[in-house]
């Protein structure tokens, strides 16, 4: 998309001061990174949902952003994202996310502010609507909780004190049990 060029709704965008943009159902294939970056003074919320997209490499220079919205595109487990301190909402619902440690890993190290993660509808975020079992939901609401610390909300549930204890309580006692298994695999 060229500068001036339409976005949703049909109107061009301006050059800066836009605070919110939805490039969402445009079909792309690759983010328009031209007219976003002409943004990046000023935008704090940006909508790429129900496009083809697999790579935000580019979305670190938006130094304002609070909130991404990547819903219904193509990101997998194995996405890169950009460096961004100041994000703190990331949904990116209905994705091919299929590796749990591996996403939130990627999250912890790229947003570490971040405090509204959506997932739902991945793989890797079981819920009765996509053939998981309330345990499992549980479990990955507590695995997602214990990793991401500023997390206070998780998909549509705001996270509980009690939670965020069990989380750190249930996954501290996973990470001593890997610690010890390492520790009697080294030879003596």
């Amino acid at each position: 998309m060229e500068p001036g060029a339409a976005a949703s709704g049909g109107s061009p965008l301006p050059v800066g001061g836009l605070r919110c943009l939805s490039l969402a159902y445009q079909g792309l294939l690759e983010i328009p990174y031209e007219p976003i970056l002409q943004q990046r003074d000023s935008l704090e919320v940006l909508d790429l949902s129900y496009n083809l997209l697999d790579d935000p490499a580019l979305l670190g220079e938006l130094g304002r952003l609070s909130t991404l919205i990547l819903d219904c595109n193509n990101y997998s487990a194995h996405v890169k994202f950009p460096y961004m301190p100041g994000l703190s909402t990331l949904w990116i619902n209905k994705n091919k996310i299929g590796n749990l440690p591996t996403i939130v890993e990627e999250i912890r190290c790229k947003f570490p502010n971040i405090k509204i993660l959506s997932m739902m509808n991945n793989e890797a975020a079981p819920s009765y609507f996509n053939g998981g079992s309330l345990p499992q939901y549980l479990d990955y609401r507590l695995y997602v909780i214990s990793q991401l610390s500023s997390l206070e909300v998780l998909d549509d549930t705001e996270v509980q004190e009690e939670e965020r204890a069990l989380a750190r309580r249930t996954y501290r006692v996973q990470r001593l049990r890997e610690s010890n298994k390492r520790k009697k695999d080294l030879p003596h």
